[in-house]
């Protein structure tokens, strides 16, 4: 009997030494929460960029200071946009952001940002259009 009253008093004391230390914790949340959703694409077709015009210049090459997009669906109208230039290693060489129009099939872009840029180091071109 001595020894079950023994254990019984090692556990509680262990109990509340564990008890203690866990209430020194100071750990805080709001909320926590989790989700996922599909966002569909404003238009099924496929939207035409271009970094025209081409400006020359003798020691730099071709440059550009705006970018086209075309073949712009009604689904696509009055959304922002940010159309981005991209160099080697995925660098961003140009951005250019704004709203698309409310009509028209294509617009050009006068923000690139930095201006001009050097048209022959562009690889890629990113567009996102997002309302």
């Amino acid at each position: 009997m001595k020894r079950i009253i023994g254990a019984v008093a090692a556990g509680v004391v262990a109990f509340s030494g564990i008890y203690a230390l866990a209430a020194s914790l100071s750990v805080t949340s709001n909320s926590l929460g989790a989700g996922t959703t599909t966002v569909a694409s404003c238009q099924a077709a496929a939207l035409n960029v271009a970094y025209t015009p081409l400006t020359y210049t003798a020691g730099t090459g071709y440059t550009t200071a705006q970018v086209t997009m075309s073949n712009l669906q009604s689904s696509c109208y009055n959304l922002a946009y940010k159309i981005t230039l991209y160099g080697a290693g995925g660098a961003s060489l140009g951005e250019a952001t704004g709203t698309t129009p409310g009509s028209g099939t294509s617009f050009t872009t006068t923000n690139l940002t930095p201006s001009p840029v050097n048209a022959n180091l562009v690889l890629g071109v990113g567009l996102v259009i997002g309302g």
